[in-house]
């Protein structure tokens, strides 16, 4: 049974079997051919990412060429600016060492020029000792045979024939001495007269300054004539309170619609005037609010000048100035020189002071900051005794102030010699903002009273027959005897008028001494 069994199922056994076989190999076969499939599929792939590869190198390899050649065209223009900006820098100094070589010639041509004089100068001054040494030597022998012929003519004693050998010697010597002043004045003058004018002209021309005069205001207006009762207040308390809060007097007579505030300080008669407008206006007058309102008001005027000071030495480029001198160069403002306000004068003579020094090769800050301190003598001379020089050195010797700066203070009106040249620099900027048109004014009777006197000094001396007081007493004419003084001698009179004047007048700028000698020889033919 078993054998039919398997004989039945053989066929179908072996049927199963050799289409699982089959399906075996067909599977490999379809595997084969799918796989073959990917592979080429593969491959395109990797093909195509190969080309992209290839594409995306040469894009990036082109834009880095771009990217370099834009570089490249930056960086040469950068250097091409550069290097222009080095030449231009290169041609500016090279233009600046032109301008100081250029400079450096001419101060080498001027420093020829003057060894070239001085040298000249010193040749003319050998020359004139051995003149003047063998005038000696004449002048000796000619004393001897004076003195033997003398003795032998007349009956004088040795002292008499010496007294007068003497004399005849001093007219002489004075007619030689007449003679030299004249000559070396002339010489300096040549030399001189056009330097100072071209330094003083320059300093001129570069500072600029108001050609007004101010006048202090000492008077208060008052709203009606009622306010004048008030302000004196009962039996007059009011007003002594007021005067003597101040230190100032105050006049109220029948002029209508003001009073007037009088003093010698101006700072005072300054605080009085503003005190005196707050009262009016506040209304409420009496001893207590006067003395606190007084008080007050000193306060604010002190911070003013300090400003006004601070400002005065900003403008003129000072620093390192005490609050104390800053507050009496505020003080400045309200005092007046011959209607010419002293602070703004003070920094005139500043620049002034700094332009010419320039012009001279000296410090232009110094002499600027002698200029600006030169007057402040002038906020003090009220309270202390002695002139403005004096009391300025005195009192900015107490800040140590350079020895410069004092001695130009002390001595800008000749008081003391100078040891510097900033003091005579100092002293003609003072002369050069005083005499300028416009700068100061003079009462009638003070004007007169100088013209007198100019006249009265010039009249004083031998052999002057008229003397007259011209241009505004900026000038002298003085006429003198052609008889009694000789051409050598007249130099000598007009040198010793301009001392006399130096000596004892106080004016602004100066006074030219023109002294005339005529000689008339009149005929008749007949």
């Amino acid at each position: 049974m078993d054998a039919i069994l398997m004989e039945i199922l053989l066929p179908d056994i072996m049927a199963t079997v050799i289409a699982f076989i089959l399906g075996i190999a067909l599977t490999a076969i379809v595997s084969q051919i799918i796989t073959r499939a990917k592979a080429k599929t593969l491959e395109q792939d990797l093909q195509r990412q190969v080309e992209g590869a290839k594409r995306e190198a040469e894009n990036i390899i082109k834009s880095a060429q771009i990217d370099a050649a834009a570089e490249a065209i930056k960086k040469r223009e950068e250097f091409a600016t550069e290097a222009n900006k080095a030449r231009a820098e290169l041609h500016e100094h090279e233009m600046r060492l032109t301008k100081r070589e250029d400079a450096l010639d001419r101060q080498s041509e001027l420093i020829a020029q003057r060894e070239n004089t001085l040298k000249q100068q010193q040749k003319e001054a050998e020359r004139r000792v051995h003149n003047i040494g063998l005038k000696e030597k004449q002048l000796s022998v000619l004393m001897a045979q004076q003195k033997n012929q003398l003795l032998k003519i007349t009956a004088m004693n040795v002292d008499e024939a010496k007294d007068l050998l003497l004399k005849r010697l001093e007219d002489e010597c004075e007619h030689e001495m007449s003679a030299l002043i004249q000559r070396k004045v002339e010489e300096t003058n040549e030399t001189a007269d056009e330097k100072s004018r071209e330094i003083i002209s320059s300093a001129i021309q570069r500072y600029a300054a108001e050609q007004t005069c101010e006048a202090t205001v000492s008077t208060v207006e008052i709203p009606n004539d009622d306010m004048k009762g008030r302000i004196i207040g009962r039996e007059g308390r009011n007003i002594r309170a007021f005067e003597k809060a101040t230190g100032v007097d105050v006049i109220v007579d029948d002029t209508p619609g003001m009073i007037v505030v009088s003093g010698f300080n101006p700072v005072r008669r300054e605080v009085a005037r503003l005190s005196m407008e707050r009262l009016i206006q506040d209304g409420r007058i009496h001893p207590s609010r006067i003395e606190e309102l007084v008080a007050q008001t000193k306060k604010d005027v002190n911070t003013k000048l300090l400003q006004i000071g601070k400002d005065a030495s900003v403008e003129a480029n000072i620093r390192g100035l005490n609050n104390k001198i800053l507050s009496l160069l505020g003080a400045l403002s309200y005092r007046t020189s011959y209607g010419q306000n002293v602070l703004r004068h003070s920094v005139e003579v500043a620049f002034l002071a700094q332009v010419m020094a320039d012009e001279l090769g000296l410090d232009g800050s110094l002499a600027r900051r002698a200029g600006l301190l030169h007057d402040i003598g002038k906020a003090l001379d009220h309270d202390i005794e002695g002139n403005h020089p004096t009391i300025g050195t005195n009192y900015l010797k107490r800040f140590n102030e350079s020895p410069i700066v004092l001695n130009a203070v002390a001595g800008h009106h000749g008081d003391v010699p100078p040891d510097n040249p900033y003091t005579p620099l100092v002293a003609a900027a003072d002369a050069i903002s005083a005499s300028r048109p416009g700068a100061r004014r003079e009462t009638l009777e003070r004007y007169i009273k100088r013209l007198e006197k100019l006249e009265e000094i010039a009249g004083g001396f031998k052999g002057v027959e008229n003397a007259y007081a011209i241009q505004a007493g900026r000038e002298i004419r003085v006429i003198v005897s052609a008889e009694e003084v000789d051409d050598e001698s007249a130099m000598k009179i007009a040198r010793d008028i301009a001392k006399k004047v130096e000596d004892e007048m106080t004016y602004p700028g100066e006074i030219q001494i023109t002294l005339l000698r005529e000689v008339r020889c009149v005929e008749y033919a007949k």
